[in-house]
């Protein structure tokens, strides 16, 4: 493969200007994850103390191997929520190294509201199991909640994918033969009771650890019964009589020792085989991205000098470099691994469209995993493309794209409009995963485009009855959509919602795709298969 040539001047005005905006976006995104990881009440230290528990970051110390990479997913959930008193939707979620061997944690954070789940907490749990099934990653189970958050019943619970989806999920794991460890360090109560009764193993802390499908209270409204917690769910009734937990550890410490001996006992899969070489790092610096990429959307830059400082020795092989041109594919190593690679440098144009489609068979027939970086508007509009098929084309490329068995991976480093997001692996079409950078955005089109429809269309329904719009009422109708739109296409509202595993600094790209890909091997693929092609 040859090496990208760069034509970046890295002393230029604009590099400057780009590098200094997006430092400031990254400041900003490390302080916020700051916040949510560490920063909680007083008080609620203090009452973590008090139960002789340890605070869900000493917890994870002690649970993965010292020096291994930890990929925390969405820790800036539910960061535009409940008023920002929910961090990180007080569950923490990730990647990590355990004995050797690679894992999903799911772990609850009491820290936050008791370890209450809200809504978001039900759907980071969830995704969390998702990731889980879709990438064959046993589960560790750090449990501590006091349950569901009642006054907001009514969204987590009864539809399809809220709270029962969390113990489904676990059931599918265990049909699959993946593996689950719960670690009861405190009260896992109602639905939360089957989290670790659904898991293989279960280790419950005497005195702080119990499992019961209601408590004291409920017990004793509900039948008149007066029994303590321990008499009810603790470790030693569930460990010597139920039968629903099978150790029980005089301490956190000791529960999570234990923990990491049962994970180091489970059985290694064998890794799906794909070409893989020494990893080798970039040739060109990746702190060079800061200055690359500009903050406003609406700015086009060569998405080469992107892949050019993720992959391994920059080096990449174009495939078709002069025909469908808005759209870049070829082949690159990242971290060792060999992948296919997409990334839009424009609009997507019919060629484009089938230049993606085609790019999309040929790597899932050598299996090789897929990698969309997005920054587009969507498919090209107008009487002259349509008469081209632009329409038939695009479904092309949904098609291929969406019957593709090799794992795919997004990266949404500048825009995600319309339907290029669809083409271009977003949320809907099951990326392994999905990262934001801090200045991308999402949205079905751009503020500016929302706010002109909206308009024209109101314009249009006076003038069918002889009315106009004054400048000020005019303002009146677009001020509103673009405060909306650009509040809710931003990074942290989409974090925020859960619409992706997380908001990247530029820099750390290649590490997370490192270790998602990894991660990714640990399923089987099923051999390739599409569905009609409109020709």
């Amino acid at each position: 493969m040859r090496r990208i040539e760069t034509r970046i001047d890295v002393h230029s005005e604009a590099f400057r200007a780009n590098r200094e905006r997006n430092l400031a976006l990254v400041a900003e995104l490390r302080e916020a994850q700051r916040r949510a990881r560490y920063e909680r009440p007083q008080r609620d230290m203090e009452r973590l103390r008090r139960q002789n528990k340890l605070f869900i970051r000493e917890r994870l110390d002690l649970l993965l191997d010292p020096g291994t990479p930890f990929l925390e997913l969405s820790t800036l959930a539910a960061n535009r929520a409940y008023d920002g008193e929910v961090p990180g939707a007080g569950i923490v979620s990730g990647i990590g190294v355990v004995s050797g061997r690679e894992v999903i944690i799911h772990a609850d954070d009491a820290s936050v509201k008791g370890g209450a789940w809200y809504p978001l907490s039900v759907k980071k749990i969830v995704r969390t199991l998702d990731i889980a099934i879709e990438n064959r990653l046993p589960v560790i189970h750090l449990c501590d909640s006091a349950g569901g958050f009642l006054p907001l019943q009514s969204q987590f619970f009864a539809d399809r994918y809220y709270a029962g989806r969390i113990f489904r999920n676990q059931a599918i794991l265990s049909k699959l033969g993946v593996p689950q460890v719960a670690v009861v360090l405190g009260h896992c109560t109602a639905g939360g009771a089957y989290v670790p009764a659904l898991s293989d193993y279960s280790v419950i802390v005497r005195g702080t650890g119990a499992i019961f499908l209601g408590g004291p209270p409920l017990v004793k409204a509900a039948t008149g019964e007066d029994v303590s917690v321990d008499e009810l769910g603790g470790a030693d009734m569930h460990t010597q009589v139920s039968g629903t937990a099978d150790y029980a550890a005089g301490s956190e410490a000791e529960a999570l020792a234990m923990a990491r001996d049962i994970v180091a006992n489970l059985r290694r899969p064998q890794k799906m085989a794909i070409e893989q070489q020494a990893p080798e790092p970039p040739y060109y610096d990746p702190a060079e991205l800061y200055g690359i990429v500009p903050p406003d959307t609406k700015v086009q830059f060569d998405m080469r000098e992107v892949i050019a400082r993720l992959v391994d020795g920059s080096r990449f092989h174009e495939y078709q470099p002069t025909y469908g041109t808005t759209l870049v594919c070829g082949y690159a190593h990242l971290w060792g691994y060999r992948i296919g690679i997409l990334a839009n440098n424009g609009v997507l144009f019919n060629d484009s469209s089938l230049k993606a489609a085609h790019f999309i068979q040929l790597c899932d027939k050598n299996r090789t995993p897929l990698l969309f970086l997005q920054n587009i508007t969507g498919f090209m509009v107008g009487r002259d493309y349509e008469r081209r098929g632009i329409t038939k084309d695009g479904a092309k490329m949904i098609m291929a794209q969406a019957g593709a068995e090799v794992p795919k991976f997004t990266v949404i480093v500048s825009g995600s409009f319309g339907a290029g997001n669809y083409g271009m692996a977003g949320r809907a079409y099951d990326p392994r995963f999905l990262f934001f950078w801090p200045h991308g955005q999402i949205s079905v089109m751009g503020a500016e485009q929302a706010a002109n429809v909206l308009t024209d269309v109101k314009v249009r329904q006076l003038a069918r009855h002889g009315g106009t719009l004054s400048a000020e009422q005019i303002a009146a109708i677009r001020d509103p959509v673009l405060d909306d739109y650009r509040r809710e296409s931003s990074a942290l509202y989409s974090t925020s919602e859960l619409w992706d595993d997380g908001v990247l600094d530029p820099i750390d790209t290649r590490n997370a795709l490192g270790i998602a890909i990894s991660s990714a091997l640990n399923a089987p693929w099923h051999e390739p298969r599409y569905g009609v092609f409109r020709m």
